[in-house]
C-alpha cells in the first residue's frame, strides 16, 4: 500500500504543477480575479494533499495498517471532491458545484485526523 500512496501522490503533484501552470499562463486573461483566485486554491490544497499522500506512503511502510490506508483514501477522494469542484467552478461559472465542495474538505480534515490516530495506535 505504501507504493500505492506515492504513487498516487507524486502524480497528483505532478497534476497540480501542471495545473498552476496552465492558471498562471493559459487562464490569467480568460478568468476574472476571482475565478482565477479559486482555480489557484484548488491547486495550492491538491499539491498539500500529494504531499500528504506521499507521507502516508511512508508512515505505511513504517506504521502498515487498515488504519494509514484509510488516511491515504480519504486524502485522495478529498483531493478529488475538493480541488476537483474548485476547478469546475472557476472553468464553468457553475457556483451550484459549491455544494461539493465542503464535502472534499471534509474528507481531508478526516484524512489528517485518521493519519493522525493511525500514528498514534502504532
Amino acid at each position: 500500500m505504501d507504493r500505492t500512496f506515492v504513487t498516487l501522490g507524486a502524480l497528483s503533484a505532478a497534476i497540480a504543477v501542471a495545473l498552476g501552470a496552465f492558471g498562471a499562463h493559459g487562464l490569467r486573461a480568460r478568468l476574472g480575479a476571482e475565478m482565477l483566485s479559486v482555480f489557484e486554491t484548488g491547486v495550492r490544497y491538491q499539491m498539500y494533499h500529494a504531499l500528504a499522500l506521499i507521507a502516508v506512503g511512508w508512515a505505511a511502510a513504517r506504521w502498515p495498517g487498515a488504519t494509514m490506508s484509510a488516511a491515504g483514501w480519504l486524502f485522495a477522494a478529498g483531493t478529488v471532491v475538493f480541488s476537483g469542484s474548485l476547478y469546475l467552478i472557476a472553468l464553468t461559472g457553475q457556483r451550484w458545484l459549491g455544494a461539493i465542495t465542503p464535502l472534499g474538505g471534509l474528507a481531508l480534515i478526516a484524512g489528517w485526523l485518521t493519519l493522525a490516530w493511525a500514528a498514534w495506535r502504532s
